[in-house]
């Protein structure tokens, strides 16, 4: 087993994964009308019922993804979705009809499993110390496509709205290609488990991984936090114009710098960090790196003291992968893909609450009606959340290494 190519494979999937969506995104507002031919307006309404469906479909099916890569491994289940995602860009490509870019969003979210899987088959190929670095990695990998997508996206809408998704469809099915010969099966006999339609919904995963000790708390971390790290991508265009006046250029440049700063971050500082104070201090220090973050970002007024405060931010990122890790020990080998099958539920579940919970703090306190005047109520909504994820990991106690059932 060539371990690098592997791991080049995993880091690329994870990085188009991440790619896809800033890829399109510059374009959607454009397309949406142009198969719809209303304004800006519906067009964004539009928007949001196609990003929730797809959230929707990664709840439900992201477990049954993550179950029949326990059951017939990991490479087929990347490779077959790669092509099935070539395939949705496709036809989001060739869409004359807002009924088709549904039906896209359906099989893109259903299918939405490099992620999932990538972390699954990076458990598979790591030692148990290993782990929550090489998490770091896939993090890295998913910030550098959230800081390419967009700016690909916008260069490649220069030549037509569709552009972009034949681009998308491309980098997909070259990618299924090289995964087609450089990446080995990591499933043995050894670690196969039976497929079960019972453990396979999102209730039933969450039932069983939940059995395993101390797990169902750091779940319910995981969750808190994804809704609470959600005020980034879910308020700061609409925060940055109204606090800093920031025009869109502006907004996105800011997002580009918290992006390269979290692949930076879990991409070099991971480890020597992990090496040093270990999986559970780290996961107590990004976390309340968070909470500084969130609290400072809530009152600052001006824009380049915002700016500055970009590192201490994507240094707070280290919590995640560091998580990820423990959780990653405590579940027993047969169990890898249904536990990021299970996470990956749990954070689309997330993304559905997430963008209602801080866009209604935020219009709340903007509005005339507000008690008072506070654009970065979100963040001070979020620095709460991430107190109560500090308290409840403390009251965690340490779970043993689970063994494959």
């Amino acid at each position: 087993m060539n371990k690098r190519l592997a791991t080049t494979f995993i880091l690329i999937s994870v990085m188009l994964d991440s790619m896809g969506i800033g890829l399109i995104m510059p374009v959607m507002p454009d397309l949406i009308q142009e198969v719809e031919g209303q304004g800006l307006g519906a067009a964004a309404l539009w928007g949001g019922f196609l990003a929730t469906i797809f959230a929707a479909m990664q709840f439900l099916f992201g477990p049954a993804v993550g179950n029949l890569s326990d059951r017939y491994g990991r490479r087929p289940v990347l490779i077959i979705s790669l092509v099935i995602m070539a395939f949705d860009y496709v036809l989001m490509a060739l869409a004359q009809t807002i009924w088709l870019l549904i039906i896209a969003r359906v099989i893109g979210g259903i299918t939405a499993a490099t992620q999932s899987t990538s972390a699954a088959y990076m458990a598979d190929i790591s030692e148990p110390h290993e782990k929550a670095a090489n998490f770091g990695l896939i993090g890295a990998a998913f910030g550098v496509g959230f800081v390419l997508g967009p700016l690909l996206g916008g260069l490649l809408a220069e030549f037509g709205t569709r552009a972009p998704f034949w681009a998308a469809a491309f980098l997909a099915a070259a990618n299924a290609i090289f995964g087609y010969f450089v990446l080995p099966e990591t499933v043995t006999d050894k670690i196969r488990r039976p497929f079960s339609w019972r453990r396979a919904n999102p209730l039933g995963a969450f039932k069983n991984i939940g059995a395993l000790p101390g797990l169902k708390r750091l779940l319910l971390i995981t969750f808190v936090y994804t809704i609470a790290f959600f005020v980034y991508p879910g308020v700061w265009a609409y925060f940055g114009a109204e606090r800093f006046g920031w025009g869109p250029g502006m907004i996105g440049l800011s997002l580009g710098v918290f992006g390269v700063g979290i692949a930076l971050v879990q991409g070099l500082l991971i480890k020597p960090i992990i090496n040093r104070i270990g999986e559970r201090r780290a996961v107590i220090l990004g976390l309340s790196i968070d909470v500084l973050a969130f609290v400072a970002l809530g009152f600052i007024t001006n824009g380049w003291v915002a700016l500055a405060f970009t590192p201490l931010t994507a240094l707070g990122s280290i919590a995640g992968p560091a998580l990820q890790g423990i959780m990653s020990r405590t579940a027993p080998d047969d169990q890898q893909g249904e536990l990021q099958g299970t996470v990956t539920s749990i954070n689309a579940v997330a993304t559905i609450v997430a963008p209602l919970t801080v866009t209604q703090t935020f219009w709340y306190f903007t509005s005339q009606n507000a008690s008072f005047y506070l654009p970065g109520a979100p963040f001070l909504l979020s620095a709460a959340l991430t107190i109560g994820c500090i308290l409840v990991f403390m009251q965690t106690p340490r779970p043993a290494r689970a063994r494959a059932v």
